[in-house]
């Protein structure tokens, strides 16, 4: 049986889909975890823990554990093992994008710097410490801008200013969630770029031999201006032309190779206005949250399914996306408190088109908005004979949802 390591941190969303969809293909499973609690009653004794911080002794780990149990693969969940993955698979001699460009696509400024080289549309920016001085920083750059963490991931700590008076605060809060995220003595700085206005989208696809296969690109009909950018409806197919579709494939191929990512699946965002196609972000992983549950393949095959089969080296069956539209709404948090209940999910589920809801925070759990939150209160799931109908039918049943919570 093909075994594969699966590297999966504690607070993904993501075990379940991966595990089922490794169960279909009578895969044999290790997870690779922070914490053993995260699994408990899943693996069987078939974990290995890991520290995703450090890398060099968790890819020891990795191989000792291989010379007892051969690995087919391994593949990470999320952000957060990408480079485990990358190194891990370079000692034993497994498929993997190269260690460096695993860096850059999880390094803002390196992959800013990458793109430009490449000759892609790509916001202008610069870094500065987080001690550094804001007054002096916000008489040197050019407004509107954004404000972000150089490695952090979901929008978080990603504020735009609209001006060099508001500049000094904004930066001070950014810093903020930084240091909070990094208390371990990582670097501590930010990226601060250039505000490009236009149309978003996001694409998902998967490299091989350096080759990228474009699965689906999603619109995202909301506007992300700002201040914060918190993402909520995908869509897909998109409804863009073709030729803007072609444009974004094309954009999205010259980044990944302006990387240097060869394996593996990719997410990227791009905004698209009268200036072209700009290239913002790709990451060398899957589409995060439950997202993933908008795609299918073939005859019901999951991204989950895609992905472990193009790992392990199993074959590739046919995998042209479904006809059917479908979309996902990541349910926004709008306002501090702790959670009582999501009232309404009844009346959400009956909306003509609604495939399913799912509230990922407890009862009781703390709600932390963006910017200085990382997590969504949910995801709902819809399918259509249009685009159009999917969007309509997420945002009717996201009407019958009433947050309540203790302030």
């Amino acid at each position: 049986m093909v075994r594969v390591l699966l590297l999966i941190p504690s607070r993904t969303y993501r075990t379940h889909d991966f595990m089922t969809a490794a169960s279909r293909l009578e895969i044999e499973v290790v997870v690779g975890s922070e914490h053993r609690p995260a699994l408990a009653g899943l693996m069987d004794g078939r974990h290995l823990r890991l520290d995703f911080g450090n890398v060099e002794d968790s890819t020891q780990r990795i191989v000792a554990f291989a010379q007892m149990h051969p690995l087919a693969a391994i593949v990470a969940v999320d952000d957060a093992g990408t480079l485990l993955a990358a190194t891990a698979a370079r000692a034993l001699g497994l498929p993997h994008n190269p260690v460096d460009a695993v860096e850059a696509a999880r390094d803002k400024k390196r992959m800013r710097e990458r793109f430009a080289r490449a000759g892609l549309l790509t916001p202008r920016f610069t870094t500065a410490a987080i001690d550094a001085d804001a007054h002096t920083i916000a008489a040197s750059v050019g407004y509107p801008c954004v404000v972000k963490p150089i490695d952090l991931s979901a929008s978080q700590g990603v504020v735009k200013v609209d001006d060099a008076a508001s500049f000094p605060a904004v930066f001070a809060r950014v810093a903020a969630i930084v240091a909070a995220c990094r208390p371990n003595g990582a670097p501590h700085s930010v990226l601060i770029e250039e505000f490009i206005a236009g149309e978003e989208v996001a694409v998902e696809g998967l490299l091989r031999g350096g080759e990228l296969e474009v699965l689906a690109i999603f619109d995202k009909p909301d506007p992300l201006n700002g201040p914060f950018f918190e993402e909520t409806i995908y869509v897909t197919p998109s409804r863009l032309s073709r030729q803007r579709q072609a444009e974004i494939r094309a954009t999205t191929a010259r980044a990944a190779r302006a990387l240097g990512l060869t394996d593996g699946p990719i997410h990227a965002e791009l905004r698209l206005n009268d200036r072209g196609t700009w290239m913002l972000e790709v990451a060398a992983r899957s589409i995060g949250g439950l997202c993933s549950r908008t795609l299918r393949f073939g005859s019901g095959i999951s991204l989950e399914e895609l992905i472990l089969r193009h790992a392990a080296g199993l074959p590739m069956a046919s995998h042209q996306r479904e006809q059917a539209a479908a979309g996902v709404m990541m349910l926004p948090i709008r306002e501090r408190g702790r959670l009582r209940a999501v009232e309404g999910q009844p009346e959400a589920k009956a909306i003509p088109g609604v495939e399913g809801l799912v509230i990922t925070i407890p009862p009781g759990a703390p709600l932390v908005p963006l910017p200085e939150g990382d997590r969504y209160l949910g995801f709902m799931f819809a399918r259509g004979d249009s685009p159009d109908a999917v969007e309509a039918a997420l945002r009717h049943a996201h009407a019958q949802l009433r947050v309540v919570t203790d302030g």
